[in-house]
């Protein structure tokens, strides 16, 4: 097949597959309504809507029902100008757009216009494309130590002990030894390079294996084998069965008789159905030993005869030219790039140090005046501030960061979400904080699976129980027709003939069961595929399938499961369709015989049309019918009037099934004859083609005949709709983001219960213009609680000119559907949400199309399946099933939340306590700006006395599981942030200056003659009033908590003999230093306990009402 190609320079097939790469779906033509003339004069419009801006407030509906309204435009800030605009996050602003204008120069996208690609030889080119490999990498050899160390100091903590640490090599500075300062920023560093490097080292190898990929290319010398990453535009490259087209292509040939092939776009979208390609013609009828064109052939190319990079062949072998490579390919344009994601607590501890900095200056601020600015007043300052630097912890950091990998170990442990993966250990908090829900459809909600379910004829409906009565009607007919040919022939005509003429005589129940079988039989776009048996001989696979249409290796493929599902239902009750190419097809009737019908004309379906068609000649008796097939939207008008369907399609949606109207319509030969010369006219024409075209059809779909009315059930995921049940109690509101139609998604919505039963639906009409737009957000904004359906092209008007208005609206709503939305609105949309709701946003889906609103989302949920892996390597969190992300999100998000909150806020406890005595300490001896604990005490107060816990923190948990489960109400109280809050932190801030001061002063006044005995008695009494604390602090015991409370003392008590550098031994092992320490441990944390259970008491926690 290969040397069928003629390699002589083609010029030009390439320029007319120029297309607007943006737009993911631009290739189904212009927008619902974009014929439709404008309500307004475009020159008068924006003077109006300027004078009469949107109404964004409930006054004013209630006297007047006219569609503009002159209130106030929602929410106008008054402009802050000069100095206080800078100060006020101005200088954020100015940095940011610098940078931004910056990376526009570095990167600055080529202009695309139309390229002539010259057949297998890509040297002659005139301008550069890109290099066809890919890279998911976030670092290069020479930016990975700057950017991590960046990503790093961007955070005002580490940056804060970075310049702690360096002043300790100024000897005026230095308080202490200089491990107690680098080693634990060193330990994080290290921590955190390896972490990373490891994920960049992953990155890499996926890469290197995509990259890494042969290909045959077709040259003048013959077929060579080239690696993807060396593909060049204009290279003619072979791809096997089974095998990742490497870019995108226009498709020359194929080995398919039919001149079309099958291709799997699973990992680019996420859907399992097969997509039909066509073979450009003139390539594909080429001889086999091919000359040069002459004179050149000129053919418009079109859709179908694209292959997308990164789908999957899946019947035949093909030729594509290469037209796109890298990062020109659509998927790759359909991507955006991956962002740092930094979780809300980190971000809400990082405003916390800053305020601990602040106090930490006012202190050493203090204590210079107290000491009267005398000698070298700005050393001394400097001084106390790193003796006060405890008030900010390094320990913070590392104590977090393993955290988060403890949370991310549990995670993967839990038997009851088997397969979760986490791959991104730095936001498990953020599960625990999420508002809004994105969810996909197609192979999130749904298993893409679809399952006939309903046939109404009008008087009568076949359900799952009754198909066999369908079976029995469909034998009487064709049991008639086992005699010759020539009997069936004159007995079925003349009825036929009868029947067009007087449609109004009622027919019996089983020739109108037979007719809609037969249409349904007869109009789709679904072709049968045999799979050869192991070990049969590639030449005679053809001829096998021609012989043995019998064969349980049959399988249907077509472009939607719908059309799969009803050609599958048809075989189960007897009319089965055995072969079909783009000239004919074959049926087998219950009775085994073979019916053969011509395809004279095929109308595929658009999401303009909403309906498909066929015109076949049936061979027997050369009769011509038009079938069609379509939403009852678009069919309501087209068919002859009837009193039921109307009724009959609102039932059905209600169940939540996918109806389609099928319709015929017999033509005479002088019709069909007359229709096809206007058709090929108007198919010919280069102004408005589309528009003729679809003039010329709709002449023929008039007064057609109703025959049935079909209900098909698109298979929900297990346990779907407990789940959002469960999510929408946790106060999570979910909006569904899909590439389908809007019809298709409105079932969906209804039949998993994103929307309830209850709940209206505001279908959101499609709108061209800034007028249209006006007017449709005003009708909605008289809608109260219903949810919104808006389609991908009406959203991209409303964001241009209402932005700000069509966000606040929609996030009122209970949910939100958007349909025919591309990958790049996905993100675009999680952004608006991000910028306006300022919550959490959490975005879940299962196939490439995903991938960029998974990547822009606070947090990515991936879901891992038989779509395809994309989706979910490129998230955080990758699931098995939508139903896990109940416990994810309910048990996992909020215990990883809570457990952090109190672990962040006790190790600020921890520093804020030794730095209060340091202050009491310095007071005391006349404003020194000496150290109270010096060397190994301070390492081992941060590590060894203190760290096991303190750790032991994330083994906490308020309430069970199965409660966390079973009340998701509990999960609403998350999203308030008063876990963490500056409340909450100045209750710690408090505690710790009250047991500092306590411990301090209790020292001071107990110790009798040495000063190495307050040293030993604050110290212990230190360690002993941190343990108790956590003790304090633990809602539920675990059994590690206990060991780690008594290694920890064990540690330090065991330590003590090795410490007579800063105790003096003998006087620790006598009873007065016991009951002198046991003295201050007890009045620092018996007061606090007292207050803890009086709280309780009065005022408990919601969590502690269930527990009980």
């Amino acid at each position: 097949m290969a040397d069928q190609i003629p390699l002589y320079p083609v010029r030009g097939a390439a320029a007319a597959a120029n297309r607007r790469r943006a737009a993911y779906y631009s290739a189904a033509g212009p927008g619902p309504g974009a014929e439709r003339p404008s309500r307004y004069q475009p020159e008068d419009e924006s003077a109006h809507l300027d004078e009469m801006p949107l109404m964004m407030s409930e006054e004013g509906f209630e006297n007047d029902d006219s569609d503009y309204h002159t209130l106030p435009r929602a929410r106008i800030t008054r402009r802050r100008r000069g100095l206080e605009w800078f100060v006020c996050g101005g200088w954020k602003f100015l940095g940011t757009s610098c940078c931004d204008w910056l990376i526009n120069i570095c990167q600055r996208k080529r202009e695309l216009k139309a390229r002539t690609v010259w057949l297998g030889h890509p040297e002659k080119c005139e301008e550069k494309h890109p290099r066809n490999s890919i890279k998911n990498q976030k670092y290069n050899v020479f930016t990975f130590i700057p950017g991590v160390l960046y990503e790093q100091f961007k955070f005002f903590l580490n940056l804060y002990f970075l310049a702690v640490s360096c002043s300790q090599f100024v000897p005026a500075l230095k308080i202490g030894y200089l491990y107690t300062y680098w080693a634990p920023l060193g330990f994080v560093l290290a921590v955190t390079i390896v972490r990373e490097a490891i994920d960049e080292f992953r990155r890499f190898q996926r890469d290197k294996e995509v990259n890494s990929q042969l290909y045959t290319k077709l040259t003048i010398r013959g077929k060579v084998q080239v690696k993807s990453s060396d593909i060049q535009v204009g290279d003619l490259i072979i791809v096997e069965k089974n095998q990742r087209i490497p870019s995108d292509m226009v498709f020359l040939r194929t080995s398919e008789k039919a001149g079309s092939c099958f291709i799997r776009t699973d990992q680019l979208d996420g859907e399992t159905d097969w997509k039909p390609k066509v073979a450009v013609s003139c390539t594909q009828r080429l001889p086999a030993l091919g000359e040069d064109c002459d004179p050149p052939i000129h053919e418009s190319l079109s859709i179908e005869n694209t292959l997308w990079a990164s789908t999957v062949v899946a019947s035949g072998t093909v030729i594509g030219v290469v037209i796109y490579t890298g990062k020109e390919t659509r998927s790759v344009m359909n991507t955006s790039n991956p962002k740092n994601k930094v979780g809300l607590l980190d971000l809400e501890l990082n405003q916390l140090t800053k305020a601990l900095f602040g106090a930490l200056v006012a202190l050493s601020v203090v204590m210079v005046t107290l000491q009267g600015f005398v000698g070298p007043w700005y050393r001394n300052l400097l001084r106390f501030l790193l003796l006060f630097s405890y008030i900010i912890p390094i320990s913070l950091r590392v104590n977090l960061d393993m955290g988060k990998a403890a949370y991310g170990w549990m995670i993967m442990k839990d038997e009851s979400i088997p397969g979760t993966v986490v791959r991104t250990s730095t936001i498990p908090e953020e599960l625990g904080r999420l508002v809004y829900l994105l969810t996909d459809k197609t192979g999130t909600l749904t298993q893409n699976e679809m399952v006939f379910k309903r046939l109404h004829l009008g008087t009568v409906s076949y359900g799952a129980d009754t198909m066999d009565e369908i079976q029995s009607h469909l034998r009487n007919p064709y049991s008639q027709m086992q005699p010759p040919a020539g009997g069936h022939t004159s007995s079925t005509t003349p009825p036929r003939k009868a029947q067009s003429a007087a449609p109004k005589v009622r027919r019996s129940v089983s020739s109108r069961v037979h007719e809609a079988v037969k249409a349904i039989a007869l109009c789709h776009n679904v072709t049968p595929v045999y799979e050869p048996r192991a070990g049969a001989p590639t030449e005679a696979e053809d001829a096998e399938a021609d012989q043995d249409f019998s064969d349980g290796n049959r399988t249907y493929q077509a472009a939607s499961p719908d059309e799969v599902a009803l050609v599958q239902w048809t075989e189960s009750v007897g009319l089965t369709l055995v072969s079909r190419d783009l000239g004919s097809m074959q049926l087998r009737s219950p009775s085994g015989q073979l019916l053969t019908f011509s395809v004279l004309q095929m109308f595929p379906f658009t999401s303009e049309s909403k309906r498909m068609g066929v015109i076949v000649r049936d061979e027997s008796t050369a009769e011509i019918t038009f079938y069609m097939k379509g939403a009852d939207v678009a069919m309501s008008s087209i068919v002859q009037y009837n009193d039921w369907l109307e009724e009959e399609c609102g039932n059905m949606a209600r169940e939540g099934l996918r109806t389609l109207v099928v319709a015929k319509r017999a033509l005479t030969e002088e019709q069909y004859q007359d229709f096809e010369s206007r058709y090929s006219q108007a198919k010919l024409s280069i102004h408005d083609r589309a528009l003729k075209v679809a003039a010329v059809v709709e002449s023929l779909e008039r007064e057609m005949e109703l025959l049935c009315l079909t209900g098909v059930e698109d298979q929900l995921q297990a346990d779907v709709r407990p789940t959002l049940e469960m999510l929408r109690n946790a106060g999570i509101k979910i909006w569904m983001l899909t590439g389908d139609k809007l019809e298709t998604a409105t079932c969906i919505a209804k039949s998993s219960h994103l929307v309830s039963r209850t709940q209206d639906i505001h279908v959101f009409r499609p709108v061209t213009s800034r007028g249209e737009a006006h007017l449709e957000l005003n009708a909605f904004r008289r809608r109260h609680d219903c949810a919104l359906v808006i389609s991908g092209d009406s959203l991209e008007v409303c964001l241009k000119f209402y932005e700000l208005e069509l966000a606040e609206l929609a996030c009122q709503c209970p949910a939100v559907v958007c349909c025919r939305c591309s990958p790049t609105q996905k993100a675009h949309i999680v952004k608006l949400l991000q910028q306006h709701a300022g919550r959490r946003t959490c975005a879940i889906g299962d196939g490439g199309n995903d991938v960029s609103m998974i990547q822009m989302a606070d947090c990515g949920i991936g879901i891992e399946g038989k779509e395809g892996r994309q989706a979910s390597l490129a998230a955080d969190f990758s699931i098995t099933q939508f139903k896990h992300i109940g416990r994810l999100l309910m048990v996992h998000g909020r215990s990883s939340y809570k457990r952090s909150a109190a672990l962040g806020q006790f190790v600020m406890h921890r520093g804020l306590i030794i730095s209060t005595m340091q202050a009491v300490f310095s007071s005391v001896f006349y404003f020194a700006s000496v150290p109270l604990y010096q060397g190994f005490l301070m390492v081992g107060y941060a590590t060894l006395y203190t760290m096991f816990p303190v750790f032991s923190l994330v083994l906490d948990q308020d309430v069970k599981p199965e409660t966390a489960m079973l009340y998701p109400e509990l999960y609403k109280d998350l999203t308030k942030g008063r876990s963490l809050s500056f409340k909450t932190f100045l209750v710690w801030v408090l505690v710790s200056v009250y047991q500092g001061g306590i411990l301090m002063y209790g020292a001071l006044l107990l110790f009798e003659s040495e000063f190495v005995h307050v040293v030993a008695i604050s110290f212990t009494a230190l360690i002993l009033t941190e343990l108790l604390m956590v003790a304090l602090t633990v809602r539920t015991w675990h059994w590690l908590m206990a060991v780690a409370e008594l290694l920890s003392l064990g540690c330090y008590v065991a330590s003590l003999a090795f410490l007579n550098e800063y105790f003096d031994v003998a006087f620790i092992t006598t009873a007065t230093f016991v009951w002198k320490v046991s003295a201050v441990t007890v009045v620092s944390c018996l007061p606090l306990y007292v207050l803890k259970r009086l709280k309780r008491k009065l005022s408990p926690p919601s969590y502690s009402k269930l527990s009980a």
